[in-house]
């Protein structure tokens, strides 16, 4: 076992390709992913030899785009970076939609791309592009390695930045030649560089100002979150009185069964949170970037307010507005001094807690009426019975559209590394992520959420979960339209419908086209066999569910004069 710092010489040589696998097995890879191209032939020859290493797990997708999507995943699950495998041009511009998704998202990722010889840089070789201007914006690092002896400095230096402060992807381009040239260089490994542990002082102004407060939010979530800093930071907030919400799609950070869970920030959240939030008194961002969707487009309260920030990263502390306390630290210390404070007794701050935990409640409850008059399916139905029936670790995914609105709203998210869904918008991310968790925890169940249009930017992937037996199951909710935009061109432009009807396959013989299980649901009654068929299915299932296209939103349908009348 190489251990950080460690170097292993090599008396034999060995390709670049090998080189480069060996240092990304010394740093505990979780996962691989790939669409094979001829640009990294030497680095598949080198994982063909070391297929018996256990930290070997090399998954070939159909798409870059669903390759680089499950690496993504699998750094959200595991916390480590994953690595994908793609060829230069068009499949690593299919990887880019996973590289902004890890950027904006908080998520390590190593993208390798295979580049042309080092003799035909700048000529416009081949599918040749400059990586460092593709990723330039989108990527916390690009670095094109010129030379093999050098591969293990510039893999240490990926490894270590895309897990330092705010993790992200970096892109190493690696040229052919460079593959197939042998070297004698030893690996080396990046130490973990640890993040400041809260000192005195900040522990003693996080006390002050959390004890002042009487009508205070706490916003959790940010990478570097895990079990045990959720369960402390929700044992301080039931003992003190103190409200939680989780930052926009970090709803598993804490128990939302918890009694001082008061909701989540984001796409599709409460009105009323939104406005209990400008009313807050002291709002308290612990770990998590405050984003467009966690503020409603940076408008998060008023001036009177009182803004603190606690994060990992300090580079975070300043970057959308100046918090009046900024504390940089570990979130594990900064947790860890939360189970120490006892704050003074202030009614005010329980009626407070009480008054949002409330509305909470009313909120995750289906509006009255809104299905009776419609035949079909009632989605909100659905996602309550897979929440009742599922175990509390199970992983549960998705990509973008109206459908996760209903997910949000309606499952119960109670441990960490549960939920999988991108923060910044990005369709077809629902399966790919349900493939990675199920390669990962063969043991857990995994259930991936996909829209009709979400699904289709993927779907060939199933053939992905039928080759290599991953257990999953995926729900697709079939409306025949690109929701979300439908739902802003009829509030816009009401009645002027272009481009968002889709003509969509059967969906279920499209499962069995692969290989997998398919079934159909129209009725809300016919779900639960239906699921636990689909669970208890050795391998990837498929459910659709037909549901009415004019219910846009949990409470909001196209052929209410209302949805039109904020135009």
């Amino acid at each position: 076992m190489i251990r950080p710092g460690d170097q292993e010489c090599s008396a034999t040589p060995r390709s670049g390709g090998a080189l480069l696998v060996d240092c990304l097995l010394a740093h505990g890879i979780p996962l691989w992913t790939c669409v094979p191209g001829e640009s990294f032939l030497p680095v598949l020859d080198a994982l063909y030899e070391r297929q018996s290493d256990p930290g070997v797990r090399l998954i070939t997708a159909r798409h870059e785009a669903a390759a680089a999507n499950m690496a993504e995943a699998a750094g959200k699950l595991t916390g480590t970076a994953a690595v994908c495998l793609v060829t230069r041009g068009p499949g690593a511009t299919h990887a880019g939609i996973a590289v902004h998704t890890a950027y904006q998202d908080g998520t390590p990722l190593i993208l390798i791309v295979g580049q042309v010889a080092r003799a035909h840089l700048g000529r416009q070789a081949f599918q040749e592009m400059d990586f460092s201007q593709v990723f330039g914006s989108s990527a916390k690092s690009v670095v094109t390695v010129m030379d093999a002896d050098r591969i293990p400095e510039h893999v240490a230096h990926a490894v270590h930045t895309a897990h330092s402060g705010r993790p992200g992807p970096v892109v190493l381009v690696v040229p052919e030649d460079v593959q197939s040239e042998l070297t004698t260089a030893a690996i080396q490994v990046a130490p973990r560089v640890a993040v400041p542990a809260i000192n005195d002082s900040d522990r003693a102004r996080l006390l002050t100002e959390l004890n002042q407060a009487q009508r205070p939010i706490l916003i959790v979530g940010g990478p570097g979150w895990n079990q045990t800093i959720g369960d402390k930071v929700i044992s301080f907030a039931e003992r003190n009185s103190f409200p939680v919400v989780t930052a926009f799609r970090w709803q598993d950070s804490v128990d939302n069964r918890s009694p001082a869970y008061a909701g989540y920030l984001g796409l599709g959240c409460s009105p009323r949170l939104r406005r209990h939030l400008a009313q807050a008194d002291l709002v308290v961002a612990f770990g998590p970037r405050l984003d467009d969707p966690t503020t409603d487009g940076y408008q998060m309260t008023e001036d009177a307010a009182r803004l603190m920030l606690i994060s990992q990263d300090v580079s975070e502390l300043c970057r959308d507005r100046v918090p009046d306390v900024g504390i940089h630290c570990d979130l594990a210390s900064a947790a860890a001094a939360l189970g120490g404070i006892e704050l003074d007794e202030r009614p005010s701050r329980r009626e407070w807690l009480w008054t949002l935990r409330a509305e909470q409640d009313e909120f995750r409850t289906c509006p009255a009426g809104v299905w009776s008059a419609h035949d079909a399916a009632d989605f909100a139905a659905v996602v309550r019975h897979v929440r009742a029936v599922l175990p509390d670790d199970a992983i549960v995914t998705n990509g973008a559209g109206n459908y996760t609105v209903w997910i949000q709203r309606f499952f119960e998210f109670r441990q960490v590394g549960t939920q999988l869904a991108p923060r910044n918008g990005a369709m077809g991310y629902g399966l790919p992520a349900g493939l990675a968790a199920a390669a990962l925890y063969p043991g857990r169940t995994v259930v991936a959420f996909a829209g009709d249009g979400c699904l289709l930017m993927s779907g060939s992937d199933l053939a992905t979960a039928v080759q290599y037996g991953l257990r999953l199951v995926i729900i697709v909710v079939n409306n025949s339209m690109f929701g979300t935009i439908r739902m802003h061109q009829e509030r816009v432009y009401p009645g002027r419908v272009i481009a968002t009807e889709l003509r969509n396959p059967d969906f279920v013989g499209y499962a069995r086209s692969f290989g997998a299980l398919g079934s159909l649901v129209v009725k809300t009654g016919d779900f639960p066999g239906a699921f636990a068929e689909a669970l208890a299915h050795d391998g990837p299932a498929l459910i659709e569910i037909r549901t009415d296209p004019a219910q846009i939103t949990p409470d909001r349908r196209l052929d209410d004069p209302a949805t039109r009348s904020d135009a």
